[in-house]
């Protein structure tokens, strides 16, 4: 007999974050993916409604706090070696503020243009997401 694995989904949130045509990523600074860039978010706690996790998210690692938002589009990731399956609920998020990197899980903070992102390594979905977001524009690295 088999030994049967039982694994449960996690939710995670996240923001797309635009301002003067730049959007804003975030490089890990932790495994899985680190050193790849992704939007700003993270897991959902519990019983916490998705709205105040990204919210909450967005301000714990960028700084800034959400002043309006709407939701984009969910993602499912799943990744088989690293034992990830993860529904991804992506908003856009309007800020105010200034930035201030979360140096526990961000090693870095940058706004980027659609050029910039070209050559980026991206953590998870984040990649697909970013073109859905700009109208697939295949920006990740050849």
């Amino acid at each position: 007999m088999s030994e049967s694995r039982h694994y449960c989904v996690k939710a995670t949130v996240g923001a797309l974050i635009e301002s003067n045509g730049r959007l804003l990523l975030e490089q890990r600074n932790n495994e899985p993916f680190a050193g790849h860039w992704c939007i700003p978010g993270g897991h959902i706690d519990y019983s916490e409604p998705v709205e105040k996790a990204m919210v909450r998210e967005v301000h714990e690692e960028t700084g800034l706090q959400v002043i309006n938002y709407s939701f984009f589009n969910f993602y499912t990731e799943y990744y088989d070696e690293l034992e990830w399956h993860a529904v991804a609920l992506i908003f856009v998020a309007y800020t105010t503020g200034s930035l201030k990197r979360q140096e526990a899980e961000v090693k870095d903070l940058r706004w980027f243009t659609r050029e910039e992102m070209h050559s980026l390594p991206f953590a998870f979905e984040h990649q697909r997401i970013v073109e859905d977001f700009y109208g697939d524009l295949h920006i990740g690295a050849p």
